[in-house]
């Protein structure tokens, strides 16, 4: 029976930008499909590479990998595509389904390894890190610039260091898309300390009069620090906690509404007997969309009977993901982590006090914005390099600055670091307990 291999290749043609899709592999007579080859670092640690017929995810053939019972294992399938155009746009996606492989998003990789008109590397590898299931198969996919020297990519599907596992993959594309249109943000972050306000309804006016007296600009999202309900009241987290939502988020409301504006805030939370230092988000409209309970709760709040909160939620909003974290979450590199890895591109940090020097380094090592704003923590925005933007040092000033999401911060011999970051990470290792001999 005679099988086709169905090939999508477009390159070359005047005005026509490159597509390839290639499903329903068919082995040749040295048990590779055509364009393909195999690869790892050394023979010893070479897996096992054949196609399959037998599992694949709409027509009969795919690339299969397996860890051939060898620790070491690591390698895979390759191919060299040329008619690479320098400086534009591609979108990768590919299928996968696993057997016996426990920490995918470790040990299945995919990569955009670029090549310049002599086959050398020309930058730095991009790391496909998006996953979505879809079924029994796992999509991935990356939208990503070539390097301004790329004339050709290799296409690389691996499997690492699972000696029981098999992987398959099915279903892979590569095109050419258009560059991406500007992505800007303009954020404000308030620097304020309220004193002698003696109620919470008057700390939390005094900061919406400094956002109408230091912003003047039109701004996507606008950061008050935390516990504005506290601060300068002289009262206990106890006094001043109330429902969310409840009057606070009621004054935030209006000031988005009258800002078209998101704004996020620190507040005093109660339910029923628990209290919890929470940060709310409110979108432009004056809806509740999300808040965030503090996760590490430092022992001056636990003794002023607060409880932590238990998750790190993200949310959608009209220009990107958001992430929250409060104050001490910043000493622990766990909470910037848990939102870059659910896709947050900037976290907003209400913050009393704290060590810049850790803060910058959530922002660097997750490669995201971050924008604080605080009381004995400085007001700033700083980018994904821990680059400050703006600042606002005075007391009733603003740090105002507009960024754009489309643009990418390449490290210099290590490439994309949020993506390679998201593929690299060690989850598979499971932490001691602290302090247990």
């Amino acid at each position: 029976m005679k099988h086709l291999l169905i090939v999508v290749f477009v390159s070359g043609l005047a005005g026509a930008p490159l597509r390839l899709h290639e499903s329903a592999f068919v082995a040749g007579p040295d048990g590779k499909p055509a364009g393909w080859t195999t690869w790892s670092a050394r023979a010893e640690t070479a897996p096992r590479c054949f196609v399959d017929r037998l599992r694949f995810r709409n027509q009969a053939g795919s690339l299969a990998i397996s860890g051939n019972s060898n620790l070491a294992e690591h390698g895979g399938w390759e191919r060299l595509v040329p008619g690479i155009e320098a400086g534009a746009w591609y979108r990768f996606t590919a299928h996968y389904r696993t057997e016996a492989v426990a920490h995918e998003s470790l040990q299945v990789l995919a990569r955009l390894d670029w090549r310049d008109a002599r086959n050398r590397r020309a930058g730095e590898p991009d790391y496909v890190y998006k996953a979505r299931r879809e079924g029994a198969w796992t999509r991935v996919a990356i939208d990503t610039q070539s390097p301004e020297k790329a004339a050709a990519v290799t296409l690389q599907l691996y499997l690492s260091n699972a000696p029981l596992g098999t992987v398959w993959w099915d279903d892979i594309t590569l095109e050419q898309i258009p560059a991406p249109a500007p992505r800007k943000v303009t954020i404000a972050s308030i620097n304020l300390r309220p004193q002698g306000t003696k109620s919470a309804a008057e700390s939390v006016r005094r900061f919406v009069e400094t956002v109408e007296s230091a912003v003047k600009e039109k701004t996507d999202i606008i950061l008050l620090p935390e516990g504005i309900t506290v601060v300068g009241t002289g009262k206990t987290y106890a006094d001043v906690s109330e429902t969310i939502p409840g009057p606070t988020t009621a004054t935030l409301a209006e000031l988005a509404k009258k800002r078209n504006s998101y704004v996020a805030a620190g507040i005093y939370e109660r339910e029923g007997q628990v209290l919890y230092n929470t940060a709310v988000l409110i979108d432009r409209a004056g809806n509740l969309i999300g808040k965030y309970r503090k996760v590490y709760v430092p022992r001056g709040e636990i003794e002023g009977g607060l409880t932590p909160g238990h998750d790190f939620p993200v949310f959608q909003t009209d220009f990107c993901v958001l992430g929250l974290m409060i104050c001490y979450d910043f000493f622990f590199p766990d909470p910037a982590q848990a939102l870059a890895s659910k896709g947050a591109e900037i976290i907003l940090m209400p913050i009393w006090g704290g060590n810049e020097t850790l803060a910058k380094a959530r922002a660097i090592e997750n490669k995201v914005y971050l924008v604080a704003s605080g009381y004995d923590h400085p007001t700033y925005i700083m980018d994904p390099d821990g680059e400050r933007l703006a600042s606002a040092p005075a007391n009733g000033t603003a740090a105002v600055a507009t960024i754009d999401l489309t643009r990418r911060f390449l490290a210099q011999y290590l490439g994309d670091m949020h993506g390679r970051r998201m593929k690299e990470l060690r989850l598979d290792l499971k932490p001691p307990l602290p302090g247990f001999e």
